[in-house]
């Protein structure tokens, strides 16, 4: 009888057990796409995400510097619960927080995050590109989770895309072997396909293929403006977020014969002659050579296919996508110190500082970012810094979109929000120019920044304070969270960021002193003071 009663009770477990099982199974969330179906998971939010998705095959092998190729068709159920491998990558950045499935060079993933509970819904779409200067970052950064922004109503992806040597490679027999004749800007390539899988298979996710918005910060926001330049991404994206940077002054791409010149350079730094050699090369082993010294950066081409004519012209001649934008930059994109060195920051030195820089062009410079005192002089450079890191790339692109963008709108935006102090649990560390962090003795120890750094505004615009530990975050620090989100939320959902209880934002006005949103605890609408100071740069630029 006792073993007939234990029989029976590990037979009632194991049925238990496999019920539950199979509730788990059943209660996952599945989605199919062209290419097979997929499951992921549910978020306590409710919010159903679905990370490592492929949208291209592997670049590895005879596809190392290929365009993008097609993913194959799977079988079954593929289980997209964990993010994908980053692209490969050297540590750069110290605030690049990754929880991706290690580093590889079969990196070309995606994520989403959708609220939708069937395929019929049609939610706006978010598409995140992340910033690293082309040589760094990943879609699983916490900063860019779309969670957030899928609670409120939008479905959000962030997308991987090849980076550095792996991106940005040219040479003569790439060129040859193109059916493109192009070589180089497989990164760009990359974001490009990626948007194609969206417009094919966001319908299965909830999203509306016809309402998709770009977005991106630093490197991701120079690609917002690439994807708008290119004929390959036209009809792929309804509207544009550029946080911090367009390839119209910040890395613009060069012509293709000088690309394939650097990446000649690098052929023989390595003592490589083929293209078969070079592909031969483990992706560890070419990682690690593009970090010695002399080797030539590897910019983006103009290569007559992803960028027919430089973006320039293309911007000029209003040949971009005409979708409203929505841009803008800090106010410490980059310290004084980018001026000044480690000279004091008094009227002196910037007066000599500014003349080393620009020469027979000082004056002109030192009249529109004047000082009049010494205790001027530190906000003023920084000024200056930023503008010729980012701002006036930004300024670029907005204002030649607000000219030939067609009726669209074109929103502007000044981000001032300092981060607060960084949470004492981190221990004796300091900031780095990217937010990220590196051990320090508290006599070295640089003073808070006393404006909104590079990439500050990132987790507030996304919603994601609390993915970042770093910081011992203000309830000031997430009500200007909720404002930022506020805006973009309004904007990805009907391509303007007014709405309730937010301050009017008034589109830019061609040829007049633009109209911009100060972001910060207590946000408002300004009236641009510094024209002069983009024109003079315009100017400047023109000449060399």
């Amino acid at each position: 009888m006792k073993t007939i009663f234990i029989t029976m009770l590990l037979a009632m477990q194991m049925l238990h057990t496999a019920t539950a099982q199979s509730v788990k199974t059943a209660s996952a969330p599945q989605a199919k796409t062209a290419n097979g179906l997929v499951e992921g998971v549910t978020e306590s939010s409710g919010v159903r995400s679905f990370k490592g998705i492929p949208f291209a095959a592997p670049p590895v092998g005879s596809l190392r510097w290929r365009e993008p190729q097609p993913v194959k068709n799977w079988q079954g159920i593929r289980k997209t619960n964990k993010f994908g491998p980053r692209a490969m990558q050297n540590a750069v950045f110290g605030d690049m927080g990754f929880r991706s499935d290690g580093m590889s060079e079969d990196c070309l993933y995606l994520n989403v995050w959708t609220p939708a509970k069937s395929a019929t819904e049609k939610l706006p779409v978010l598409v995140y590109f992340y910033g690293g200067g082309f040589i760094a970052g990943d879609g699983s950064e916490g900063r860019y989770d779309g969670e957030s922004m899928a609670t409120k109503g939008i479905v959000s992806l962030t997308v991987n895309y090849r980076l550095g040597v792996f991106g940005f490679y040219a040479s003569e027999a790439l060129t040859k072997e193109s059916p493109h004749n192009a070589s180089g800007n497989y990164g760009y390539l990359d974001q490009a396909a990626a948007l194609a899988w969206v417009k094919q298979n966001i319908a299965a996710f909830g999203g509306d293929p016809n309402r998709v918005t770009i977005a991106g910060e630093s490197a991701g926001s120079l690609s917002v403006s690439a994807l708008m330049a290119s004929p390959l991404s036209k009809n792929l994206f309804s509207a544009a977020i550029g946080e911090s940077g367009s390839v119209l002054g910040t890395l613009p791409p060069v012509q293709l014969t000088q690309a394939e010149q650097a990446g000649a350079k690098f052929n023989e730094q390595l003592g490589k002659k083929t293209l078969a050699e070079m592909r031969a090369i483990p992706a560890e082993e070419l990682l690690k050579a593009t970090a010695g010294s002399g080797v030539p950066r590897f910019s983006s081409a103009v290569d007559g296919y992803f960028f027919p004519e430089a973006p320039l012209k293309i911007f000029q001649e209003g040949k971009q996508s005409q979708v409203p934008l929505l841009a803008g930059w800090n106010t410490e994109e980059m310290n004084f110190r980018m001026v000044l060195g480690k000279e004091e920051p008094n009227l002196e030195n910037y007066k000599k500082a500014v003349q080393k820089l620009y020469g027979e062009q000082a004056d002109k410079i030192l009249k529109e970012y004047s000082a009049s005192s010494d205790a001027e002089v530190e906000q003023v450079a920084t000024d200056l810094a930023g503008d010729r890191f980012i701002g006036f790339g930004t300024w670029k692109w907005i204002d030649l979109q607000s000219k030939t963008g067609g009726d669209k709108p074109v929103y502007r935006y000044l981000y001032g929000r300092p981060r607060p102090a960084m949470s004492a649990e981190i221990g004796n560390v300091t900031a780095n120019l990217a937010g990220g962090v590196s051990k320090s003795t508290e006599a070295s120890k640089a003073p808070l920044p006393k404006g909104a750094v590079h990439s500050a505004e990132i987790e507030y615009a996304m919603g994601n304070l609390s993915h970042n530990k770093v910081y011992a975050w203000t309830p000031d620090d997430h009500k200007v969270s909720a404002t930022m989100q506020d805006y973009f939320v309004n904007f990805i959902k009907k391509g303007d960021p007014n709405g309730k209880g937010l301050p009017q934002w008034t589109a830019v006005k061609k040829d007049a002193n633009a109209a911009y949103m100060y972001l910060d605890v207590n946000s408002s609408l300004k009236t641009e003071k510094h024209r002069g100071r983009y024109i003079l740069l315009e100017e400047i630029a023109g000449k060399n």
